[in-house]
């Protein structure tokens, strides 16, 4: 394709399509043309890049920036957090990104991560305790979300009375309610002063948890504003639930879905690791990246995108190419994977991404372990999707066994 600076007529992209099939609809864009102008996640022209090469690029591209300032005047209209929970990693770019991820890496230590382990499977165990006797569940609302949930607070040092309200506040921010947009304001205020207690207590009463580590980094070395200190704390809050859960989820389904893949794990539970890989490659908690705003103009698959505009990265249709995954569409717990970018590229490559993959494996392990005869309970066609274009996750995945 020649490049181009005449910005094409929008792609006509049906969300209900999208959100019923995704695959599909990108497959669809990805084969048309590497770049696509369709509209945004919040209704406003974006430039969707569907290619592996392209987007794998496109994430380590420093002129992509993801600081807000630099979208073109009346190019971005998401919901808008307070500084108190904005000025976090998914917002900044060097050296600013670099100042905040190096201080936060010093806290969040593969030491710290290993040390999960056992909490992690004993947390897994103690949840289908509850539901291994019941014969049926919603596999969503009893393992894979309460598990990150625990986990991640255990990371901070939450007190377990205050985890129950965080998921319903952070669901309301991923999917707000346009009917009662009131809501996701309320939610906002019950976070800001959930995460003032939070860092108040661990102030005055400092422990062994990330928390306290990055307390002691905002205020003995004072390299880390109050905002950003919020921001990350929320940030991993957020992240650590929101993104885990649906991986979780994601994967248990697709393994029910293909009966031999699963008959292979589980005769060979060792292959855990590679197959969380390619799960996380077939179907991802994260259809897109976080946009991006381009600090000059750039090209992108032989087309031109204009400084300021926003750009979407597909790792949904990235995940799905032919040029790099053959048979992408096929569940093979024997690919090698790697190189998939569910967990990114680059300077923002997820901090978190450790834990996620403790978490995941961990998490599969036990369930495949505990409940041998899993079947999913409803045809997979009333299976309820969220209805979100960032995110891609079961509202509930019945399960019997």
């Amino acid at each position: 394709m020649d490049a181009s600076t005449t910005p094409p007529a929008p792609d006509v992209v049906d969300p209900a399509e999208l959100l019923a099939d995704p695959y599909a609809v990108y497959t669809r864009l990805r084969e048309a043309g590497p770049v696509h102008r369709v509209a945004g996640t919040d209704g406003l022209p974006a430039w969707l890049v569907t290619r592996y090469e392209d987007v794998r690029q496109a994430l380590a591209d420093p002129r992509l920036s993801l600081d807000k300032v630099h979208a073109k005047s009346g190019g971005y209209r998401g919901f808008a957090l307070p500084p108190a929970l904005d000025a976090n990693l998914l917002n900044m770019d060097p050296p600013d990104h670099t100042r905040v991820r190096r201080l936060v890496s010093q806290a969040f230590t593969p030491r710290r991560i290993a040390l999960l382990r056992e909490p992690v499977r004993r947390t897994a165990d103690t949840l289908l305790d509850a539901v291994a006797l019941l014969g049926r569940t919603d596999l969503i609302a009893a393992y894979a979300a309460p598990l990150p949930v625990a986990v991640i607070c255990e990371l901070l040092g939450v007190a377990e009375a205050d985890r129950p309200d965080f998921r319903s506040w952070t669901d309301t921010l991923v999917i707000p309610d346009p009917a009662h947009p009131e809501r996701a304001k309320e939610a906002v205020g019950a976070l800001l002063a959930f995460f003032a207690r939070l860092l108040a207590g661990k102030r005055a009463e400092p422990a062994d948890d990330l928390l306290s580590a990055m307390i002691a980094v905002r205020d003995e070395e004072d390299r880390l504003t109050e905002d950003e200190l919020m921001s990350l704390a929320f940030l991993i809050l957020f992240a650590g639930y929101e993104n885990t859960v649906h991986l979780i989820g994601n994967a248990t389904l697709a393994l029910l879905l293909n009966p031999s893949q699963l008959a292979a794990l589980r005769a060979d539970p060792a292959r855990i690791g590679a197959a969380v890989e390619e799960l996380a490659r077939y179907d991802g908690p994260a259809p897109l990246a976080i946009r991006r705003f381009p600090t000059q103009d750039v090209t992108i698959g032989g087309v031109i995108v204009p400084a300021g505009e926003t750009v979407l990265l597909s790792l949904a249709a990235a995940h799905r190419d032919p040029r790099r995954f053959p048979e992408p569409d096929r569940l093979d717990i024997g690919r090698d994977a790697t190189g998939h970018l569910a967990l990114g590229h680059g300077i923002h490559y997820c901090l978190g991404a450790p834990l996620a993959r403790l978490e995941t494996e961990i998490a599969l392990a036990t369930l495949l372990e505990r409940l041998p005869d899993l079947e999913l309970d409803v045809p997979v066609e009333e299976l309820d999707w969220r209805p979100s274009m960032r995110t891609r996750g079961l509202r509930a995945l019945p399960v019997r066994y």
